[in-house]
């Protein structure tokens, strides 16, 4: 794992990360996991947004891709899909990315987000492409 993924650096980055209020918990080639308030991520009826959801799933498998790269390669999202099975009001939810496919040029990752009582809300799947890491090359 790169210093650049550790739970500090990464819990300490500015912009929808941080507006979200999501937090990475857990960082290992198997798995990243992380949680979410609900409160401050809600659409206009109370429920949680779908958006924030995916917003953490793609954040997680991004993490993730980032973790498989291998050295002079970075993970670029092409692909995210989402089906929501249930919404929170209130609380915490918490994501967990496990890998369904990691080749040389691509990765495919599982997002499953559930609520405090452990009920998905969404399953999501995020793709990425493996590219040349260009900041690597010119530094």
């Amino acid at each position: 794992m790169t210093p650049a993924f550790t739970l500090e650096s990464l819990n300490s980055l500015d912009g929808l990360t941080a507006k979200l209020g999501i937090k990475i918990t857990e960082i290992s080639p198997e798995r990243v996991t992380g949680t979410m308030p609900v409160v401050g991520n809600e659409q206009p009826f109370g429920l949680l947004h779908g958006g924030a959801s995916a917003s953490l799933a793609e954040t997680l498998g991004s993490v993730h891709a980032g973790v498989l790269a291998q050295p002079g390669k970075v993970a670029v999202g092409t692909e995210l899909s989402c089906t929501h099975h249930r919404s929170a009001r209130s609380g915490e939810v918490t994501a967990v990315s496990t890998a369904a496919h990691v080749g040389r040029s691509s990765a495919t990752f599982e997002i499953v987000v559930s609520d405090d009582r452990g009920k998905r809300i969404c399953t999501a799947r995020l793709s990425c492409a493996f590219i040349p890491d260009r900041a690597a090359e010119a530094g």
